[in-house]
């Protein structure tokens, strides 16, 4: 009769139990979604900013995009650590993505281009406007289409060092350092033809096969050497008080690295096949 009493006490304990942990794992899925929604609010805050012009606008917009990058970053590793990976955080922080690193950048580009040119007659403007609306709409759905292909396809075949197509957090990255560097809008038109044309180059890198690292084979948890702990100190520390410089040189290099290394690679499978 001890027994059976005792049994029955303790079952509604482990009931208990059984509640409060998914409401626990519940809580757990909170913390990807707050830096999935603070990508998003920066990305909105960045267009909004874009949208009001202005030297120190634009250069709050392109800091916007930057710490979005930040908060993508973090969500996926938060999850990760967490275990608290699913479908829907997938695609919030896809629907995100498009936001921050598409609509944000594409409209950023195309006001920080047209915004200052002001000595153009009325149809060279028009058309001159005309000319960056295409491109940065085409930079725009290159974005959405690169993360449609990422979400089916995934990492490049047989490796998870190297993402097909450059990253749209990349691409958003070079247009808002440039955007941060010279902060004062476009003045010469040709300049502006220039600019919208990187753009769509950008939005071409994005849906092409070229493979870029993903600096996801990199141990952040485990011991690293004393010589890896100073230099990114002095990565940080360049970024804090040169940033304007940094980060183009950092975004641009990482961008066109793809691109000669893609094609280092057709010219020595061609040599290898002629070979053969």
């Amino acid at each position: 009769m001890l027994d059976q009493q005792t049994q029955q006490q303790q079952i509604p304990s482990f009931r208990k139990r059984r509640i409060t942990n998914p409401r626990l794992r519940r809580g757990i899925f909170l913390l990807p979604s707050l830096f999935t929604v603070a990508n998003l609010l920066c990305g909105y805050y960045a267009v909004i900013a874009s949208l009001v012009g202005g030297a120190t606008e634009f250069d709050r917009a392109a800091k916007a995009i930057g710490l979005a990058i930040l908060f993508d970053s973090m969500d996926g590793r938060v999850a990760r650590m967490t275990g608290t990976n699913t479908e829907f955080g997938v695609q919030l922080d896809s629907l995100a993505d498009v936001c921050s690193f598409g609509i944000a950048p594409a409209v950023m580009a195309y006001a920080w281009g047209v915004r200052g040119i002001a000595d153009l007659g009325g149809t060279r403007l028009r058309q001159l406007s005309e000319f960056g609306w295409v491109c940065c709409l085409a930079f725009l759905i290159c974005c959405a289409w690169r993360l449609a292909r990422f979400n089916v396809q995934g990492m490049a075949p047989g490796s998870s060092k190297y993402f097909v197509g450059m990253p749209t957090p990349a691409a958003a990255a070079v247009i808002a350092s440039i955007v941060h560097g010279f902060k004062d809008p476009m003045q010469d038109w040709r300049y502006a033809v220039a600019w919208f044309v990187m753009a769509a180059g950008l939005g071409a890198l994005m849906t092409s096969t070229v493979r870029y690292y993903s600096f996801k084979d990199i141990p952040w948890t485990r011991k690293q050497p004393s010589l890896a702990i100073v230099l990114l100190c002095m990565t940080v520390a360049l970024v804090w008080l040169y940033s304007e410089y940094v980060l183009i040189l950092f975004s641009c290099v990482y961008a066109a690295v793809g691109v000669v290394l893609h094609v280092v690679r057709l010219l020595r499978h061609r040599m290898v096949s002629r070979t053969a």
